[in-house]
């Protein structure tokens, strides 16, 4: 089973900073392909970055320049650096770890980000 805790969200002021951490458990963590999605309320959810095995990153077009997706596969943990945040980017951020070798995906329990004006 695996477990993925995401942490560091917050109130912040827009232009602030935030950083997210997910900490996997119960999988082998190098060869999954790790993925940042947001919710706000009355929208559906939307893919904010994602990085593969191999370390290839995509961002959404409204987060490129700003956010930064990381691994440390040592940890077992992925980030999103989250600078030059504006209102729009507040939502419920979940992490999201795709397993290529099982064919499975799972969801962390998501961490709230809310940017005020």
């Amino acid at each position: 089973q695996v477990q993925l805790v995401e942490s560091g969200g917050g109130l912040v002021q827009a232009g602030g900073s935030l950083r997210l951490s997910c900490a996997a458990s119960g999988s082998i963590f190098r060869l999954n392909n790790m993925g940042w999605y947001r919710q706000a309320p009355g929208k559906q959810r939307e893919l904010v970055a994602h990085i593969t095995s191999g370390f290839s990153t995509k961002y959404a077009d409204s987060v490129k320049g700003r956010f930064t997706i990381s691994r440390d596969n040592a940890k077992n943990t992925v980030y999103l650096q989250m600078n030059s945040l504006k209102p729009e980017d507040t939502a419920v951020y979940y992490c999201n770890a795709d397993l290529p070798y099982y064919g499975t995906n799972y969801w962390g329990q998501g961490t709230q980000v809310t940017v005020s004006s």
